[in-house]
């Protein structure tokens, strides 16, 4: 994705706008099915660092081959403290939190992300107050996540102190992500491409040792990984991270937090309809329900956007 370097017309700028929000929208919730499919038989930090440290190293070196100046010291430390956050400690809470608690429960608690997002623009990063019409769609949205997802039946087998775990670890995820993600505008960051680079290999550099150490792999461990694995990380890399990250980190330098938040309410209504599709999945009317409501979420909060 291109970087806006000026504000020439409303048009172009727009049209940039929502071309890489439709990239986070559809893109990102497809990512839910094909993580499924890469961690069915594969360790999920191991894979998620092999993941990374391919897409950033295609990404850091097409930006090199194409002429993008090579990143200063301060821009590789400060591309780097985002990607350690947003890659390394929010992704692992969130892939190790699912090892205790159902992938459903997990979205439910991925509806919060908006909330952490526009508290702490509120209270601290921005000092600006949501327009009322953006905390009414807060509110709505969120109500459409959880009927989404269907809190009732989502029981497990695990017990309370093994969800209580789950549960902390998503949760400190996304708001480690709402961190990184106000931060990212305030940082001296390269051109997004090897912006993206750059946290991505990070990223993976900073879970491998962690995998190595916590889970059954070793270093070359990929050559042993079923081709259904195989095939769903190179989908991961090219349409989650080099794509749909990189649509991201133009979006945290481009988009107001509660814009770019409504991606949250987005992402599980996608990942239902392709879990319902491709996996065998059940969209019951109570999930259809709560699809309909976390998308009038969305309109709310983006008409209410100051």
């Amino acid at each position: 994705m291109q970087a806006v370097s000026s504000p020439v017309t409303n048009s172009p700028t727009r049209f940039v706008l929502w071309g890489n929000l439709i990239s986070v929208y559809i893109l990102w919730g497809s990512t839910y099915l094909f993580i499924h499919f890469m961690t069915e038989q594969m360790p999920p930090l191991y894979m998620v660092s092999i993941r990374y440290l391919v897409a950033g190293a295609l990404l850091y070196g097409y930006a090199r081959l194409t002429g993008t100046p090579a990143p200063t010291r301060t821009e590789w430390k400060s591309a780097g403290i985002i990607g350690i956050l947003l890659l390394a400690i929010s992704n692992g809470c969130l892939s190790t939190g699912l090892q205790y608690i159902p992938s459903g429960m997990a979205a439910l608690l991925g509806g919060l992300l908006p909330v952490y997002l526009l508290t702490l623009n509120w209270v601290s990063f921005g000092k600006k107050r949501p327009s009322n019409l953006a905390l009414a769609g807060l509110v709505v949205g969120l109500i459409g996540i959880y009927l989404l997802v269907k809190p009732d039946k989502l029981q497990g087998t695990g017990d309370l102190d093994s969800k209580l775990i789950g549960v902390g670890l998503v949760a400190a995820g996304n708001f480690v992500w709402a961190i990184g993600t106000l931060l990212t505008p305030r940082l001296s960051l390269p051109s997004p491409t090897i912006s993206s680079g750059i946290q991505m290999i990070v990223g993976g550099l900073v879970l491998l040792p962690f995998s190595l150490a916590v889970e059954p792999v070793s270093l070359f461990s990929i050559f042993d990984a079923p081709s259904k694995a195989i095939g769903s990380m190179i989908y991961l890399v090219i349409f989650g991270s080099i794509i749909g990250f990189s649509s991201y980190s133009w979006l945290a330098r481009n988009a107001s937090p509660q814009l770019l938040s409504t991606y949250a309410f987005v992402n599980p209504v996608v990942a239902m309809l392709l879990g319902t599709t491709f996996a065998g999945e059940i969209f019951s009317s109570q999930s259809f329900v709560g699809a309909v409501i976390a998308l009038i979420g969305v309109i709310l909060i983006t008409l209410g956007r100051k």
